[in-house]
């Protein structure tokens, strides 16, 4: 292999190691089976909630990962045959949510594993946090549970008010 071919592969993965370090989670995901409109639309379904959805190849992941907390990734079936990974900087479960309804959408892709927050998860761990509603989700979520006793509570003061003027 010449000296720029390693150089080359090296540029990767450097690129895939700074890519992990800064994401909050990265999914693997078997993309095979999916068409080239399909891929777009989830490319850009996933850029809306900031997640980078790439194809490399596994060997290079594999490098990337060696001696890292993460090499956990390589084993099993999580690197083998077709791999995209999403790496996503903000929410962690953003990436994951977006790509559970490509799955249930296209009936083609299926997760592999993947890592939140540090932690390398498999296959099982990863769904489940793609049922994980948005921060965004669970703030409004909470903010109307907190809401409706409150309301509550105002109303009945309102009517002991009316009451007694009455």
């Amino acid at each position: 292999m010449s000296v720029e071919a390693k150089n080359a592969k090296q540029v990767i993965i450097d690129e895939i190691k700074e890519r992990i370090d800064e994401s909050v989670s990265v999914v693997v995901v078997d993309y095979l089976g999916i068409t080239v409109e399909q891929a777009d639309e989830l490319r850009s379904n996933l850029r809306k909630e900031g997640v980078k959805f790439t194809v490399y190849k596994n060997s290079l992941v594999k490098r990337a990962i060696a001696g890292t907390p993460y090499e956990a990734l390589a084993e099993g079936d999580t690197l083998k045959g077709s791999s995209a990974l999403a790496f996503c900087t903000e929410d962690a479960t953003a990436s994951a949510r977006v790509i559970s309804k490509a799955i249930k959408q296209y009936k083609k892709m299926s997760f592999k594993g993947g890592i939140v927050e540090g932690v390398v998860y498999d296959k099982a761990q990863i769904e489940e946090f793609a049922e994980i509603p948005s921060r965004e989700e669970l703030i409004a979520r909470f903010m109307g549970s907190i809401q409706s006793p409150l309301t509550k509570f105002a109303l009945t003061l309102k009517a002991i008010a009316e009451e007694q003027e009455a």
